[in-house]
Protein backbone atom coordinates (compact mmCIF):
# COMPACT_ATOMS: atom_id res chain seq x y z
CA UNK A 1 0.00 0.00 0.00
CA UNK A 2 1.57 3.02 -1.45
CA UNK A 3 1.02 6.30 1.53
CA UNK A 4 2.12 9.38 2.02
CA UNK A 5 5.00 9.79 4.21
CA UNK A 6 3.05 10.57 6.83
CA UNK A 7 5.64 12.01 9.15
CA UNK A 8 6.48 14.71 7.22
CA UNK A 9 2.63 16.27 6.31
CA UNK A 10 3.03 18.70 9.32
CA UNK A 11 6.67 20.09 6.85
CA UNK A 12 5.60 19.82 3.65
CA UNK A 13 2.27 21.32 4.21
CA UNK A 14 2.52 23.89 6.58
CA UNK A 15 0.49 26.35 5.22
CA UNK A 16 -2.60 24.70 6.51
CA UNK A 17 -1.42 25.07 9.96
CA UNK A 18 -2.46 28.49 9.87
CA UNK A 19 -6.40 29.61 11.28
CA UNK A 20 -8.71 29.94 8.45
CA UNK A 21 -9.00 33.31 8.88
CA UNK A 22 -6.06 34.55 7.49
CA UNK A 23 -7.70 33.56 4.06
CA UNK A 24 -9.74 36.42 4.03
CA UNK A 25 -8.19 39.21 3.34
CA UNK A 26 -9.61 43.02 4.70
CA UNK A 27 -11.11 45.98 2.61
CA UNK A 28 -7.65 48.21 3.52
CA UNK A 29 -5.43 46.01 1.42
CA UNK A 30 -4.63 46.29 -2.32
CA UNK A 31 -5.51 42.88 -4.46
CA UNK A 32 -3.37 42.17 -7.66
CA UNK A 33 -4.94 39.63 -10.07
CA UNK A 34 -3.77 36.61 -8.38
CA UNK A 35 -4.96 37.29 -4.92
CA UNK A 36 -8.20 35.06 -5.59
CA UNK A 37 -6.81 32.41 -7.48
CA UNK A 38 -4.07 32.22 -3.94
CA UNK A 39 -7.56 32.45 -1.68
CA UNK A 40 -8.95 29.40 -3.56
CA UNK A 41 -5.94 27.76 -3.60
CA UNK A 42 -4.94 27.75 -0.05
CA UNK A 43 -8.56 27.13 1.29
CA UNK A 44 -8.74 24.01 -0.91
CA UNK A 45 -5.62 22.49 0.20
CA UNK A 46 -6.52 23.10 3.95
CA UNK A 47 -9.35 21.26 3.22
CA UNK A 48 -8.08 18.26 1.57
CA UNK A 49 -5.73 17.73 4.93
CA UNK A 50 -8.24 18.76 7.29
CA UNK A 51 -10.65 15.66 5.90
CA UNK A 52 -8.17 12.87 5.24
CA UNK A 53 -5.59 13.67 7.77
CA UNK A 54 -6.29 9.87 9.23
CA UNK A 55 -6.14 8.41 5.26
CA UNK A 56 -2.80 9.24 4.33
CA UNK A 57 -3.10 6.95 1.19
CA UNK A 58 -6.20 8.80 -0.09
CA UNK A 59 -5.04 11.88 0.91
CA UNK A 60 -1.49 11.57 -1.38
CA UNK A 61 -4.02 10.64 -4.43
CA UNK A 62 -6.03 13.83 -3.89
CA UNK A 63 -3.02 16.13 -3.28
CA UNK A 64 -1.55 14.60 -6.70
CA UNK A 65 -4.54 15.64 -8.54
CA UNK A 66 -4.99 18.88 -6.53
CA UNK A 67 -1.75 19.77 -7.52
CA UNK A 68 -1.98 18.70 -11.06
CA UNK A 69 -5.34 20.55 -11.27
CA UNK A 70 -3.93 23.92 -10.14
CA UNK A 71 -0.75 23.67 -12.27
CA UNK A 72 -3.14 23.51 -15.26
CA UNK A 73 -4.81 26.10 -14.24
CA UNK A 74 -1.89 28.40 -13.97
CA UNK A 75 -1.09 27.22 -17.21
CA UNK A 76 -3.80 29.30 -18.62
CA UNK A 77 -3.25 32.64 -17.04
CA UNK A 78 -1.75 35.59 -19.17
CA UNK A 79 1.60 35.72 -17.12
CA UNK A 80 3.03 39.44 -19.09
CA UNK A 81 -0.78 40.92 -18.87
CA UNK A 82 -0.60 41.08 -15.35
CA UNK A 83 0.72 43.99 -12.70
CA UNK A 84 4.12 43.75 -11.02
CA UNK A 85 2.14 42.53 -7.87
CA UNK A 86 0.32 39.97 -10.26
CA UNK A 87 3.47 38.85 -11.72
CA UNK A 88 5.11 38.50 -7.90
CA UNK A 89 1.59 36.43 -6.59
CA UNK A 90 1.92 34.52 -9.71
CA UNK A 91 5.76 33.65 -8.79
CA UNK A 92 5.04 32.98 -5.48
CA UNK A 93 1.80 30.50 -6.59
CA UNK A 94 3.62 28.55 -8.89
CA UNK A 95 6.83 28.02 -6.86
CA UNK A 96 4.23 26.93 -4.16
CA UNK A 97 2.87 24.56 -5.92
CA UNK A 98 6.42 22.75 -7.60
CA UNK A 99 7.62 22.59 -4.28
CA UNK A 100 4.56 21.06 -2.82
CA UNK A 101 4.24 18.29 -5.80
CA UNK A 102 8.38 17.61 -5.24
CA UNK A 103 7.91 17.48 -1.23
CA UNK A 104 4.75 14.74 -1.89
CA UNK A 105 6.95 12.81 -4.52
CA UNK A 106 9.69 12.63 -2.04
CA UNK A 107 7.28 11.81 1.23
CA UNK A 108 5.56 8.85 -0.71
CA UNK A 109 9.36 7.36 -1.50
CA UNK A 110 9.94 8.10 1.95
CA UNK A 111 7.33 6.04 2.80
CA UNK A 112 7.91 2.94 0.49
CA UNK A 113 11.38 2.82 1.93
CA UNK A 114 10.47 2.63 5.89
CA UNK A 115 7.06 0.78 5.36
CA UNK A 116 8.50 -2.15 5.49
CA UNK A 117 9.40 -1.48 9.37
CA UNK A 118 6.20 -0.44 10.32
CA UNK A 119 4.55 -4.01 9.06
CA UNK A 120 1.15 -3.16 11.32
CA UNK A 121 0.35 0.72 9.63
CA UNK A 122 -2.66 -0.56 6.88
CA UNK A 123 -4.06 -2.08 10.19
CA UNK A 124 -4.87 1.19 11.70
CA UNK A 125 -4.95 3.12 8.35
CA UNK A 126 -7.89 0.40 8.13
CA UNK A 127 -9.55 1.92 11.62
CA UNK A 128 -8.28 5.32 10.31
CA UNK A 129 -10.81 4.51 7.58
CA UNK A 130 -14.20 3.38 9.78
CA UNK A 131 -13.77 6.33 11.88
CA UNK A 132 -13.40 9.35 9.40
CA UNK A 133 -16.91 7.81 7.83
CA UNK A 134 -18.08 7.20 11.10
CA UNK A 135 -19.14 3.71 10.65
CA UNK A 136 -21.11 1.25 12.94
CA UNK A 137 -18.35 -0.77 14.05
CA UNK A 138 -19.05 -4.41 15.27
CA UNK A 139 -17.56 -3.79 18.94
CA UNK A 140 -16.45 -7.62 19.54
CA UNK A 141 -14.89 -7.74 15.91
CA UNK A 142 -13.35 -4.45 16.41
CA UNK A 143 -11.80 -6.12 19.87
CA UNK A 144 -10.47 -8.76 17.96
CA UNK A 145 -8.69 -6.90 14.81
CA UNK A 146 -6.95 -4.73 17.82
CA UNK A 147 -5.97 -7.74 19.92
CA UNK A 148 -4.28 -8.78 16.40
CA UNK A 149 -2.46 -5.72 16.10
CA UNK A 150 -1.03 -5.71 19.40
CA UNK A 151 0.09 -9.03 18.53
CA UNK A 152 1.77 -7.53 15.20
CA UNK A 153 3.12 -4.69 17.33
CA UNK A 154 5.61 -7.48 19.39
CA UNK A 155 6.20 -9.17 16.66
CA UNK A 156 7.90 -6.06 14.69
CA UNK A 157 9.28 -4.70 18.53
CA UNK A 158 10.73 -8.16 17.91
CA UNK A 159 12.24 -7.98 14.99
CA UNK A 160 13.42 -4.39 15.19
CA UNK A 161 16.67 -5.51 17.26
CA UNK A 162 17.44 -8.37 14.92
CA UNK A 163 17.43 -6.35 11.69
CA UNK A 164 20.26 -3.59 10.57
CA UNK A 165 18.37 -0.26 10.44
CA UNK A 166 20.85 1.32 7.85
CA UNK A 167 19.09 -0.48 4.77
CA UNK A 168 16.66 2.18 5.52
CA UNK A 169 18.22 5.54 5.10
CA UNK A 170 15.11 7.75 6.35
CA UNK A 171 15.15 5.72 9.77
CA UNK A 172 15.21 8.92 11.80
CA UNK A 173 11.17 9.47 10.57
CA UNK A 174 10.14 6.49 12.01
CA UNK A 175 9.61 7.55 15.45
CA UNK A 176 6.94 10.33 13.85
CA UNK A 177 5.89 8.08 11.87
CA UNK A 178 4.71 5.74 14.44
CA UNK A 179 3.38 8.51 16.56
CA UNK A 180 1.21 9.45 14.07
CA UNK A 181 -0.39 6.37 13.67
CA UNK A 182 -1.32 6.28 17.22
CA UNK A 183 -2.97 9.34 16.70
CA UNK A 184 -5.07 7.88 14.08
CA UNK A 185 -5.29 4.56 16.71
CA UNK A 186 -6.44 7.06 19.52
CA UNK A 187 -8.82 8.99 17.14
CA UNK A 188 -10.44 5.84 16.64
CA UNK A 189 -10.96 4.65 19.99
CA UNK A 190 -12.20 8.13 21.56
CA UNK A 191 -14.89 8.58 18.86
CA UNK A 192 -16.29 5.61 19.77
CA UNK A 193 -15.74 5.08 23.42
CA UNK A 194 -18.47 6.09 25.74
CA UNK A 195 -20.45 6.59 23.06
CA UNK A 196 -21.32 2.81 22.05
CA UNK A 197 -21.45 1.55 25.27
CA UNK A 198 -20.62 -1.95 23.37
CA UNK A 199 -17.57 -0.75 22.15
CA UNK A 200 -16.68 0.59 25.78
CA UNK A 201 -16.81 -2.75 26.87
CA UNK A 202 -15.18 -4.42 24.44
CA UNK A 203 -12.67 -2.39 23.08
CA UNK A 204 -11.10 -0.53 26.59
CA UNK A 205 -8.56 -2.15 27.65
CA UNK A 206 -7.75 -4.01 24.42
CA UNK A 207 -7.12 -0.73 22.87
CA UNK A 208 -4.81 0.25 26.31
CA UNK A 209 -2.50 -2.39 25.69
CA UNK A 210 -1.91 -1.62 22.11
CA UNK A 211 -1.23 1.81 22.82
CA UNK A 212 1.10 0.11 25.34
CA UNK A 213 2.51 -2.33 22.78
CA UNK A 214 3.47 1.27 20.32
CA UNK A 215 5.14 2.74 22.75
CA UNK A 216 7.57 -0.11 23.84
CA UNK A 217 7.64 -0.33 20.18
CA UNK A 218 9.29 3.34 19.81
CA UNK A 219 11.42 2.70 23.26
CA UNK A 220 13.11 -0.48 21.32
CA UNK A 221 13.04 1.86 18.25
CA UNK A 222 15.11 4.36 20.09
CA UNK A 223 17.70 1.91 21.52
CA UNK A 224 18.40 0.34 18.09
CA UNK A 225 18.73 4.01 16.82
CA UNK A 226 20.99 4.82 19.50
CA UNK A 227 23.39 1.76 19.37
CA UNK A 228 23.77 1.78 15.12
CA UNK A 229 23.81 5.31 14.55
CA UNK A 230 24.26 7.22 17.64
CA UNK A 231 21.03 9.50 17.13
CA UNK A 232 21.74 9.65 21.40
CA UNK A 233 24.40 10.64 23.14
CA UNK A 234 24.90 12.25 26.92
CA UNK A 235 23.05 15.30 26.77
CA UNK A 236 19.91 13.46 26.43
CA UNK A 237 18.46 15.34 23.50
CA UNK A 238 16.98 13.50 20.86
CA UNK A 239 16.93 14.85 17.06
CA UNK A 240 16.57 13.06 13.63
CA UNK A 241 19.11 14.85 11.31
CA UNK A 242 18.23 14.93 7.33
CA UNK A 243 21.63 14.97 5.92
CA UNK A 244 22.95 17.71 3.16
CA UNK A 245 20.58 16.68 0.26
CA UNK A 246 17.41 17.60 2.13
CA UNK A 247 19.18 20.48 3.60
CA UNK A 248 19.24 21.88 0.18
CA UNK A 249 15.95 20.98 -1.25
CA UNK A 250 14.48 22.87 2.16
CA UNK A 251 16.80 26.29 1.06
CA UNK A 252 15.46 26.04 -2.11
CA UNK A 253 11.89 25.93 -1.02
CA UNK A 254 12.68 28.92 0.90
CA UNK A 255 14.84 30.84 -2.09
CA UNK A 256 18.22 30.69 -0.17
CA UNK A 257 20.11 30.28 -2.98
CA UNK A 258 23.06 28.84 -0.81
CA UNK A 259 24.63 25.30 0.51
CA UNK A 260 25.17 24.57 3.94
CA UNK A 261 29.03 25.11 3.80
CA UNK A 262 28.45 28.72 2.71
CA UNK A 263 26.33 29.12 5.11
CA UNK A 264 28.14 28.11 7.89
CA UNK A 265 31.42 30.52 6.78
CA UNK A 266 28.69 33.32 6.23
CA UNK A 267 28.08 32.54 10.06
CA UNK A 268 32.02 32.17 11.09
CA UNK A 269 32.50 35.28 9.56
CA UNK A 270 29.44 36.91 11.21
CA UNK A 271 30.65 35.51 14.44
CA UNK A 272 34.62 36.86 14.00
CA UNK A 273 32.90 40.66 13.57
CA UNK A 274 30.61 39.75 16.80
CA UNK A 275 33.92 38.88 18.83
CA UNK A 276 35.57 41.66 17.70
CA UNK A 277 33.07 44.11 18.91
CA UNK A 278 32.35 41.88 22.39
CA UNK A 279 35.69 42.65 22.83
CA UNK A 280 36.11 46.02 22.66
CA UNK A 281 33.05 46.61 24.88
CA UNK A 282 34.61 44.14 27.52
CA UNK A 283 37.85 46.49 27.50
CA UNK A 284 35.71 49.61 28.24
CA UNK A 285 34.49 47.80 31.17
CA UNK A 286 37.83 47.06 32.46
CA UNK A 287 38.66 42.94 31.34
CA UNK A 288 40.60 43.40 28.47
CA UNK A 289 39.92 40.98 26.16
CA UNK A 290 38.89 38.38 28.37
CA UNK A 291 35.20 38.66 27.11
CA UNK A 292 33.50 35.98 29.08
CA UNK A 293 34.75 38.01 32.53
CA UNK A 294 32.17 41.01 30.71
CA UNK A 295 29.52 38.81 30.12
CA UNK A 296 29.47 37.25 33.66
CA UNK A 297 29.34 40.62 34.97
CA UNK A 298 26.91 41.45 32.76
CA UNK A 299 24.47 38.00 33.92
CA UNK A 300 24.93 38.72 37.36
CA UNK A 301 23.00 42.38 37.13
CA UNK A 302 19.41 40.59 37.28
CA UNK A 303 16.62 42.02 38.88
CA UNK A 304 14.93 40.78 42.07
CA UNK A 305 12.25 37.92 41.32
CA UNK A 306 9.34 39.80 41.12
CA UNK A 307 10.63 42.77 39.28
CA UNK A 308 10.98 41.47 35.79
CA UNK A 309 7.61 42.38 34.06
CA UNK A 310 8.06 45.89 34.74
CA UNK A 311 11.79 45.64 32.98
CA UNK A 312 10.03 43.65 30.25
CA UNK A 313 7.64 46.94 29.95
CA UNK A 314 10.13 49.42 30.19
CA UNK A 315 12.28 47.72 27.87
CA UNK A 316 9.26 47.45 25.19
CA UNK A 317 8.31 51.36 25.34
CA UNK A 318 11.99 51.91 25.05
CA UNK A 319 12.58 50.40 22.08
CA UNK A 320 9.30 52.04 20.41
CA UNK A 321 10.81 55.86 21.50
CA UNK A 322 13.93 55.10 20.18
CA UNK A 323 12.40 54.00 16.83
CA UNK A 324 10.26 56.80 16.99
CA UNK A 325 12.87 59.17 17.45
CA UNK A 326 14.80 58.23 15.06
CA UNK A 327 12.15 58.09 12.33
CA UNK A 328 13.21 54.37 11.53
CA UNK A 329 9.27 53.21 11.61
CA UNK A 330 5.14 54.28 11.86
CA UNK A 331 4.29 52.16 14.65
CA UNK A 332 -0.40 52.47 14.41
CA UNK A 333 -0.94 53.78 17.56
CA UNK A 334 -3.23 50.59 18.28
CA UNK A 335 -0.15 48.03 18.16
CA UNK A 336 1.19 50.40 21.58
CA UNK A 337 -1.49 49.34 23.52
CA UNK A 338 -2.72 45.72 22.26
CA UNK A 339 -0.20 43.85 23.35
CA UNK A 340 0.25 42.26 26.82
CA UNK A 341 2.30 40.08 29.03
CA UNK A 342 2.44 36.60 30.85
CA UNK A 343 4.74 34.03 33.14
CA UNK A 344 6.32 31.67 31.15
CA UNK A 345 5.54 27.72 32.98
CA UNK A 346 8.69 25.86 34.42
CA UNK A 347 7.86 22.89 32.18
CA UNK A 348 8.13 25.71 28.83
CA UNK A 349 11.21 27.14 30.17
CA UNK A 350 12.96 23.99 29.42
CA UNK A 351 12.66 24.08 26.01
CA UNK A 352 12.65 28.27 25.55
CA UNK A 353 14.78 29.59 28.62
CA UNK A 354 14.25 33.15 27.39
CA UNK A 355 10.80 34.93 26.94
CA UNK A 356 8.81 34.56 23.33
CA UNK A 357 6.42 37.55 21.86
CA UNK A 358 4.02 38.45 19.92
CA UNK A 359 0.68 40.30 20.83
CA UNK A 360 1.86 38.28 23.96
CA UNK A 361 5.08 38.46 25.78
CA UNK A 362 5.75 35.14 27.65
CA UNK A 363 8.36 36.47 30.38
CA UNK A 364 10.58 33.39 31.27
CA UNK A 365 11.52 33.82 35.26
CA UNK A 366 12.18 31.63 38.00
CA UNK A 367 9.27 30.45 40.31
CA UNK A 368 9.34 29.25 43.59
CA UNK A 369 9.11 25.47 42.16
CA UNK A 370 12.49 25.88 41.00
CA UNK A 371 16.01 24.51 42.24
CA UNK A 372 18.57 26.99 43.50
CA UNK A 373 20.39 26.34 40.38
CA UNK A 374 17.97 26.77 38.10
CA UNK A 375 16.11 29.80 39.23
CA UNK A 376 19.95 31.49 39.26
CA UNK A 377 20.18 30.52 35.13
CA UNK A 378 17.28 31.45 34.82
CA UNK A 379 17.59 34.93 36.53
CA UNK A 380 21.43 35.52 34.98
CA UNK A 381 20.42 35.00 31.25
CA UNK A 382 17.54 36.87 31.66
CA UNK A 383 19.20 40.01 33.09
CA UNK A 384 18.70 43.05 31.80
CA UNK A 385 21.10 43.42 29.04
CA UNK A 386 20.10 40.63 27.54
CA UNK A 387 16.52 41.56 27.63
CA UNK A 388 16.90 44.98 26.56
CA UNK A 389 18.38 43.43 22.96
CA UNK A 390 15.36 41.26 22.57
CA UNK A 391 12.12 42.93 23.89
CA UNK A 392 11.72 44.85 20.97
CA UNK A 393 12.25 41.68 18.57
CA UNK A 394 9.39 40.32 20.25
CA UNK A 395 7.17 42.77 20.19
CA UNK A 396 7.66 46.53 18.65
CA UNK A 397 8.90 46.62 15.85
CA UNK A 398 9.39 43.13 15.86
CA UNK A 399 6.89 39.83 15.94
CA UNK A 400 3.16 41.73 17.36
CA UNK A 401 3.95 44.23 14.52
CA UNK A 402 4.13 41.69 12.18
CA UNK A 403 1.93 40.19 13.16
CA UNK A 404 -0.43 43.44 13.67
CA UNK A 405 -0.18 44.18 9.97
CA UNK A 406 0.23 40.77 8.54
CA UNK A 407 -3.73 40.42 9.64
CA UNK A 408 -4.53 44.22 7.72
CA UNK A 409 -2.09 44.11 4.32
CA UNK A 410 -2.49 41.41 1.52
CA UNK A 411 -3.06 38.77 3.99
CA UNK A 412 -4.47 36.48 1.76
CA UNK A 413 -0.51 35.89 0.98
CA UNK A 414 -0.32 33.84 4.12
CA UNK A 415 0.25 30.00 2.62
CA UNK A 416 3.70 31.78 1.45
CA UNK A 417 5.32 32.50 5.42
CA UNK A 418 8.29 31.69 6.19
CA UNK A 419 10.88 31.70 9.28
CA UNK A 420 13.25 33.70 7.05
CA UNK A 421 10.95 36.58 6.80
CA UNK A 422 9.41 36.29 10.57
CA UNK A 423 12.28 35.72 12.56
CA UNK A 424 14.80 37.33 9.89
CA UNK A 425 12.66 40.60 10.33
CA UNK A 426 12.91 40.71 13.95
CA UNK A 427 16.76 39.80 13.84
CA UNK A 428 16.82 42.66 11.40
CA UNK A 429 16.20 44.71 13.72
CA UNK A 430 18.73 43.86 16.09
CA UNK A 431 21.25 44.90 13.89
CA UNK A 432 19.85 48.08 12.63
CA UNK A 433 19.29 49.68 16.08
CA UNK A 434 23.28 48.86 16.58
CA UNK A 435 23.99 50.57 13.97
CA UNK A 436 21.67 53.54 14.87
CA UNK A 437 23.20 53.52 18.55
CA UNK A 438 20.71 51.91 20.84
CA UNK A 439 23.48 50.13 23.03
CA UNK A 440 25.90 53.06 23.81
CA UNK A 441 26.66 51.53 27.41
CA UNK A 442 29.43 48.50 27.17
CA UNK A 443 27.21 46.48 29.48
CA UNK A 444 24.16 47.00 26.79
CA UNK A 445 26.62 46.50 23.94
CA UNK A 446 27.69 43.19 25.58
CA UNK A 447 23.71 41.83 25.63
CA UNK A 448 23.17 42.70 22.18
CA UNK A 449 26.29 41.08 21.20
CA UNK A 450 25.94 37.94 22.94
CA UNK A 451 22.29 37.42 21.07
CA UNK A 452 24.25 37.86 17.81
CA UNK A 453 26.78 35.22 18.74
CA UNK A 454 23.76 33.32 19.43
CA UNK A 455 22.37 33.22 16.06
CA UNK A 456 25.91 33.27 14.39
CA UNK A 457 25.87 29.67 16.50
CA UNK A 458 23.01 28.55 15.75
CA UNK A 459 23.27 28.24 12.02
CA UNK A 460 26.75 26.71 13.02
CA UNK A 461 25.57 24.06 15.05
CA UNK A 462 22.20 23.23 13.60
CA UNK A 463 23.70 22.79 10.55
CA UNK A 464 26.17 20.69 11.80
CA UNK A 465 23.84 18.47 13.34
CA UNK A 466 21.63 18.25 10.23
CA UNK A 467 25.04 16.95 8.33
CA UNK A 468 25.42 14.32 10.55
CA UNK A 469 28.90 16.11 12.07
CA UNK A 470 28.03 17.04 15.37
CA UNK A 471 25.61 14.91 17.77
CA UNK A 472 23.17 17.34 20.16
CA UNK A 473 26.14 17.24 23.21
CA UNK A 474 28.42 18.81 20.87
CA UNK A 475 26.15 21.50 19.83
CA UNK A 476 25.51 22.23 23.63
CA UNK A 477 29.43 22.33 24.08
CA UNK A 478 29.76 24.52 21.44
CA UNK A 479 26.62 27.46 22.60
CA UNK A 480 28.67 27.35 26.15
CA UNK A 481 31.99 27.92 24.55
CA UNK A 482 31.72 29.80 21.80
CA UNK A 483 28.73 32.17 22.98
CA UNK A 484 29.01 32.12 27.24
CA UNK A 485 25.14 30.31 27.49
CA UNK A 486 24.26 28.25 31.10
CA UNK A 487 24.52 25.09 30.72
CA UNK A 488 20.84 24.70 31.17
CA UNK A 489 20.05 27.39 29.00
CA UNK A 490 22.29 25.71 26.31
CA UNK A 491 20.98 22.65 26.14
CA UNK A 492 16.85 24.25 26.49
CA UNK A 493 18.28 26.50 23.42
CA UNK A 494 19.44 22.51 21.52
CA UNK A 495 16.71 20.94 22.62
CA UNK A 496 14.33 23.35 21.40
CA UNK A 497 15.93 23.37 17.93
CA UNK A 498 15.78 19.65 17.78
CA UNK A 499 12.77 18.03 19.80
CA UNK A 500 9.92 21.41 19.63
CA UNK A 501 8.83 20.46 16.67
CA UNK A 502 10.63 23.34 14.65
CA UNK A 503 11.53 23.10 10.67
CA UNK A 504 15.11 22.13 10.17
CA UNK A 505 15.88 25.36 8.73
CA UNK A 506 14.22 27.51 11.85
CA UNK A 507 17.21 27.96 13.83
CA UNK A 508 19.35 29.40 10.78
CA UNK A 509 16.48 31.87 9.69
CA UNK A 510 17.16 34.31 12.28
CA UNK A 511 20.53 35.83 10.79
CA UNK A 512 20.26 34.61 7.52
CA UNK A 513 16.75 36.41 7.10
CA UNK A 514 17.99 39.56 8.70
CA UNK A 515 20.97 39.57 6.50
CA UNK A 516 18.70 39.72 3.33
CA UNK A 517 16.96 42.95 4.90
CA UNK A 518 20.50 44.06 5.43
CA UNK A 519 21.73 43.67 2.21
CA UNK A 520 18.11 44.95 1.12
CA UNK A 521 18.07 48.30 3.36
CA UNK A 522 21.96 48.99 1.75
CA UNK A 523 20.54 48.81 -1.69
CA UNK A 524 17.14 50.49 -1.08
CA UNK A 525 17.88 53.03 1.67
CA UNK A 526 22.28 53.37 2.37
CA UNK A 527 21.61 54.80 -1.54
CA UNK A 528 19.15 57.33 -0.46
CA UNK A 529 16.06 55.75 -3.06
CA UNK A 530 13.29 55.08 0.16
CA UNK A 531 13.75 56.28 3.52
CA UNK A 532 13.86 54.08 6.53
CA UNK A 533 9.84 54.75 7.22
CA UNK A 534 8.94 53.68 3.88
CA UNK A 535 11.10 51.31 3.69
CA UNK A 536 10.18 49.15 6.29
CA UNK A 537 6.48 50.27 5.61
CA UNK A 538 6.68 48.63 2.08
CA UNK A 539 8.23 45.56 3.67
CA UNK A 540 5.33 44.73 5.89
CA UNK A 541 2.45 45.60 3.75
CA UNK A 542 3.66 42.92 1.54
CA UNK A 543 2.73 40.54 3.85
CA UNK A 544 5.31 37.13 4.86
CA UNK A 545 7.01 35.16 2.19
CA UNK A 546 10.47 34.39 1.01
CA UNK A 547 12.70 37.46 1.38
CA UNK A 548 13.88 37.50 -2.37
CA UNK A 549 10.30 37.94 -3.42
CA UNK A 550 9.69 41.04 -1.06
CA UNK A 551 13.18 42.88 -2.85
CA UNK A 552 11.99 41.84 -6.21
CA UNK A 553 8.84 43.56 -5.84
CA UNK A 554 10.16 46.56 -4.15
CA UNK A 555 13.03 47.14 -6.71
CA UNK A 556 10.73 46.16 -9.58
CA UNK A 557 13.02 43.66 -11.01
CA UNK A 558 11.96 41.35 -13.90
CA UNK A 559 9.88 38.10 -13.03
CA UNK A 560 9.77 35.17 -15.34
CA UNK A 561 6.67 32.07 -14.77
CA UNK A 562 8.71 29.64 -13.78
CA UNK A 563 11.25 31.96 -11.59
CA UNK A 564 14.14 30.41 -9.47
CA UNK A 565 16.40 31.72 -6.39
CA UNK A 566 19.36 33.70 -7.74
CA UNK A 567 20.30 35.83 -5.02
CA UNK A 568 23.61 35.95 -3.40
CA UNK A 569 22.50 38.61 -0.84
CA UNK A 570 25.54 38.04 1.43
CA UNK A 571 27.98 39.78 -1.23
CA UNK A 572 26.40 42.98 -0.91
CA UNK A 573 26.88 42.92 3.13
CA UNK A 574 30.69 41.71 2.58
CA UNK A 575 31.36 44.74 0.12
CA UNK A 576 29.41 47.16 2.43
Amino acid sequence: MAVLGIALLGNCFNVIAQPLSKTQPTASESFSEMAAYIIQYSAGLQDLNRTYDDMPDSLSKKLQQYFDQWKEKLGQVSFTEMSEEGKADYVLLNYNISQSQSDLSQNISLWNSIDKLIPFADSIFNFGIMRHYGYKVNAQESAGNLDRLRLMIIQATAQLSKGDLSKFPPVSQLIPAVRKLQEILKSYFNFYNGYDPEFTWWNGITYKAVDSEMNVYVDTLKNVMSSQYGFHDGSGIHGNPIGEQNILKLLHSQMIPYTPAELIDIANKEYAWCLKEMKKASAQMGYGDDWKKALEKVKNDYVAPGDQPALIRQLALEAINFVEKNKLITIPPLAKETWTTEMMSPKRQLINPFFTGGDMISISYPTNTMSYEDKLMSMRGNNPYFSRATVFHELLPGHYLQEYMNERYRSYRWPFQTAFWTEGWAFYWEMLLWDKGFDPQPEQKVGALFWRMHRCARIIFSLNFHLGKWTPEQCVDFLIDKVGHERANAEGEVRRSFEGGYDPLYQIAYMVGALQFRAMHHELVDSGKMSDIDFHSAILKENNMPVEMVRNILEKLPLTANYQPQWKFYKEIAAH
